[in-house]
C-alpha cells in the first residue's frame, strides 16, 4: 500500500518508466548543454505520450495526437 522511503524498487510502474527513459534517451545521447537536455527530453516525452505504443494499453499510445488536437479545437 505504501512505498517505504528509499525503496523505489517497490513501485514497478516508476521503475519501468525510469528504465525506458534511460534506455531510450539517456544512454543514447551525450548532452553538451542544459538547453539540449531540455529540448531532447521534451521531444522524447511527447513521443512517449502521443506516438509510442504501450503494451499495457493494448499497444496504443496513452494520449494519441488526434485526441489532443480535437481537445485543442474544442471538438470533445
Amino acid at each position: 500500500m505504501f512505498i517505504q522511503p528509499g525503496s523505489p524498487w517497490e513501485n514497478g510502474y516508476n521503475e519501468s518508466f525510469n528504465g525506458k527513459l534511460r534506455d531510450e534517451l539517456l544512454n543514447g545521447e551525450i548532452f553538451y548543454s542544459l538547453k539540449e537536455v531540455q529540448i531532447l527530453t521534451e521531444q522524447w516525452r511527447r513521443e512517449y505520450n502521443t506516438i509510442r505504443q504501450h503494451s499495457s494499453l493494448g499497444y496504443r499510445p496513452p494520449a494519441p495526437e488526434i485526441i489532443r488536437l480535437k481537445q485543442a479545437v474544442g471538438l470533445t
